[in-house]
């Protein structure tokens, strides 16, 4: 078995096939987009694919170190992630294509109108130890 997370995100992948953004969808919208990915996560919790799952507030701050003795740095000249990513599921599953099976079918989530939003899901690896030859 492998660990995948799949990433929902704000903007930054390509527009989706549905491109209504969820502050336009009404309460019956989102209630249907919220319940598809509750049943998906269950069904996955069954078959033992599921790990976690997480949708994340736009609300954020970037932070580093600002040195010894002086008060962190926060926020940058840069991209972030409040602003990209709108979600995360943690897999566990046997083989990249079943990834990226999931990943198709996560994203089949209705949104406006009740269609399908068909957004574009990250697909990304978990890191895993390099295997260790021995003699």
């Amino acid at each position: 078995m492998a660990k995948y997370l799949l990433l929902k995100h704000y903007r930054g992948a390509p527009a989706s096939a549905n491109d209504v953004p969820m502050d336009q969808w009404t309460p019956a919208e989102i209630t249907a987009h919220v319940r598809y990915m509750e049943d998906f996560a269950a069904r996955l919790e069954r078959t033992g694919e599921f790990v976690d799952s997480q949708a994340l507030s736009p609300e954020g701050t970037f932070v580093r170190s600002g040195g010894a003795g002086r008060p962190p740095v926060t926020d940058g000249p840069f991209a972030e992630t409040k602003d990209l990513i709108a979600g995360w599921m943690v897999i566990d599953v046997e083989t990249y294509d079943r990834a990226l099976e999931l990943a198709a079918e996560l994203s089949e989530a209705p949104g406006a109108g009740g269609q399908p939003v068909r957004e574009w899901l990250e697909v990304r690896p978990f890191l895993t130890a390099a295997s260790t030859i021995r003699e």
